[in-house]
């Protein structure tokens, strides 16, 4: 299976350090929307893997955030493609879940899901606790300079870290 995963806010659609909290305020990056439909079209599925504090923080409810991920399969199916299994983890940074990242808890739900290993799977993200819950289970880390990423750049990067400007120049090294 050609499987890629990837990080929401930041990868697939631009980022706020106030949070994306309505369909309004979240703003595709529309470079990514292509690359997705590419790959897909290509017979990779893309499965996303997202923390979404903001509901723990009351900033939006679960429909507004599943509407948000409509929009991105609607975007996607509309350049034919498909988006894979979007898990999120609703919690707050103090709540002691498995599943926020940097822990790999959502990382090991898409491998149930799609009864895949891990090992050598690309995931893509722009912050460092991206990188670290792609470590925790084997999978290649992968940095994009969208969103957080530079910042993140400014930083030492675990080994064998992958570098692109976004995730179309992903897309372009998957599909070459």
């Amino acid at each position: 299976m050609k499987l890629l995963i990837l990080d929401r806010d930041g990868v697939i659609n631009e980022d706020s350090d106030a949070y994306i909290k309505t369909l309004d305020e979240w703003i595709p990056i529309p470079s990514s929307i292509a690359a997705i439909a590419r790959l897909s079209q290509a017979g990779w599925t893309v499965a996303v893997a997202t923390n979404q504090s903001g509901i723990a923080r009351g900033y939006y409810d679960l429909a507004t955030l599943e509407s948000m991920h409509a929009r991105l399969r609607e975007l996607v199916a509309e350049q034919g493609g498909e988006v894979g299994l979007i898990v999120h983890c609703p919690h707050g940074p103090d709540d002691g879940c498995d599943c926020r990242k940097p822990k790999p808890g959502m990382l090991k739900q898409i491998a149930a899901h799609y009864a895949t290993d891990l090992t050598g799977i690309w995931f893509v993200g722009d912050t460092s606790g991206d990188l670290q819950a792609a470590l925790a289970v084997d999978c290649q880390p992968v940095l994009v300079k969208t969103g957080k990423g530079e910042r993140t750049l400014a930083k030492p990067l675990p080994p064998g870290t992958l570098v692109f400007d976004d995730l179309a120049a992903v897309a372009d090294r998957l599909l070459s």
